[in-house]
């Protein structure tokens, strides 16, 4: 076969007409544009689940790694309640009644030790 274009075609071809070699550079600009377009949607649908988990980086641990799970099972199963769930706890700073607690036990230990002996 030969790369000549035909005598009876026109002599000007507009750009996006393959060429006689087989060239198509319509397909191959839509190729570009198509695989660059789902890249982009996806680095742009992780990064807005990522943002419960970046907002979470403030908190305490148990409330972080509870942000994470929900972040995960709402990216996971394309659930977005577990995703909103997950920004209002990372929005919300919760309150510790863990370490006031632990401390009444420890002060009620002492004195119940220094009572006994």
């Amino acid at each position: 076969m030969s790369a000549e274009t035909h005598p009876l075609a026109p002599h000007v071809l507009p750009p996006f007409v393959g060429g006689a070699d087989g060239s198509d550079p319509l397909f191959s600009a839509i190729i570009v544009i198509v695989v660059i377009a789902v890249l982009g949607i996806g680095v742009f649908y992780l990064k807005l689940h990522a943002i419960p988990e970046q907002l979470a980086h403030k908190h305490s641990n148990t409330q972080s790694q509870l942000i994470m799970v929900l972040a995960l099972m709402a990216l996971f199963t394309h659930n977005n309640v577990f995703w909103v769930a997950a920004l209002i706890l990372a929005l919300l700073k919760l309150p510790d009644f863990l370490t006031p607690i632990n401390s009444i036990s420890e002060s009620l230990k002492k004195i119940g030790a220094e009572a006994n002996g």
